[in-house]
């Protein structure tokens, strides 16, 4: 059995230990998303100039890049109180009811996978986001009746991994849609030093830029790293981060030069060895390797897209000549493994 994936963006049961958070609580501790920073303290300083709610705020792009964090940090800036929940456990309006209700003036709504919202709970939240108010249908049958409830002004923080998926409807009710990118090496660096300085952690330059390095410009990537190098330091090395406890321990959980680990070394040998190097479909490489589809869309192919070792044609994936150097593969006619028809 493969052992846990340490490199993947989503959220897991160990990064919410009993640690200190390494969350940034404020606008001015946020690093990385410049544009985005800069467009949310224009429209935090007007909104406390004029009062009222902030406009809603949709978030999209790859996970572990802080959606989470910035719902948490427009509230505290605004002096109000955030709560969260996601779209997948909303499943119909009257999981939404109390929670709009217990709204006060100005509070933030953050929804997480704000895609997966069922069609009647979609539409549900179209009279709350605009006009401030649900209408709620009492009993059932002939005994139905509908009551209306104002509700008091609120931000709406809705965060998504799939924009695409998302209906015009409910886009076109956002203020403020922004794509969160991912983070360059000095940012994940300049994160790491103030997560480590956070932490009280001994950890030098050397150690954080290998990190860094290594983390798929992933912020929650490159915090996981960093705690699990202080576990291998404290148990095997000096008790120290250094270069040497960074690369005992990205061995240890099987991360390579490259960055790529056991998943995507199995992805990009099933697409050479069974495909012959493509094309292929991801759902048939997800039958083949024994994954979720969404899971090699969502958590593998982005870092081999980006790394230009996998190609997305009109016939399906295929590997590029980097990503079948990387595992020591040569082709059957031993040229490029791109025909004319891609």
């Amino acid at each position: 059995m493969a052992r846990k994936r340490i490199i993947t963006p989503e959220l897991t049961p160990d990064d919410q230990g009993g640690e200190p958070s390494v969350r940034p609580e404020h606008l001015s501790d946020y690093l990385g998303q410049p544009e985005l920073v800069e467009r949310l303290r224009v429209s935090l300083e007007a909104t406390k100039d004029r009062g009222g709610a902030l406009d809603h705020v949709l978030l999209h792009g790859p996970p572990g890049l802080g959606k989470t964090t910035l719902g948490r940090i427009i509230a505290n800036e605004l002096g109000t109180t955030p709560h969260a929940t996601s779209g997948p456990v909303l499943m119909q309006p009257k999981d939404l009811v109390g929670m709009l209700l217990k709204l006060q003036a100005g509070d933030v709504l953050f929804i997480d996978e704000i895609h997966r919202l069922p069609a009647p709970v979609e539409e549900f939240l179209y009279s709350a986001m605009e006009d401030f108010h649900v209408d709620v249908t009492i009993d059932s049958g002939l005994h139905a009746t509908t009551e209306s409830f104002k509700l008091q002004p609120f931000t709406l923080v809705g965060a998504t991994t799939r924009a695409g998926s998302l209906t015009s409807a409910l886009r076109s009710r956002f203020g403020l849609v922004h794509h969160m990118t991912l983070y360059d090496h000095e940012g994940l660096q300049a994160i790491l030093e103030g997560a480590a300085a956070r932490l009280k952690l001994n950890a030098t330059a050397e150690a954080l830029a290998e990190l860094a390095g290594k983390s798929r410009g992933t912020p929650r990537i490159a915090i996981r790293l960093l705690r699990r190098t202080d576990d291998w330091s404290r148990a095997r090395g000096s008790g120290s981060i250094d270069l040497e406890a960074a690369k005992a321990c990205l061995e240890l959980w099987g991360i390579d030069d490259a960055g790529t680990d056991e998943l995507d070394r199995r992805y990009l040998m099933t697409l050479a060895e069974t495909y012959r190097g493509g094309p292929a479909g991801v759902e048939a490489m997800a039958a083949t390797i024994g994954e979720d589809a969404r899971t090699l869309e969502d958590l593998v192919e982005p870092f081999l897209l980006q790394e230009g070792m996998v190609a997305r044609t009109r016939s399906g994936r295929r590997l590029t000549d980097a990503g079948a150097r990387h595992i020591g593969w040569t082709p059957p006619d031993a040229q490029s493994l791109f025909g004319e028809d891609d």
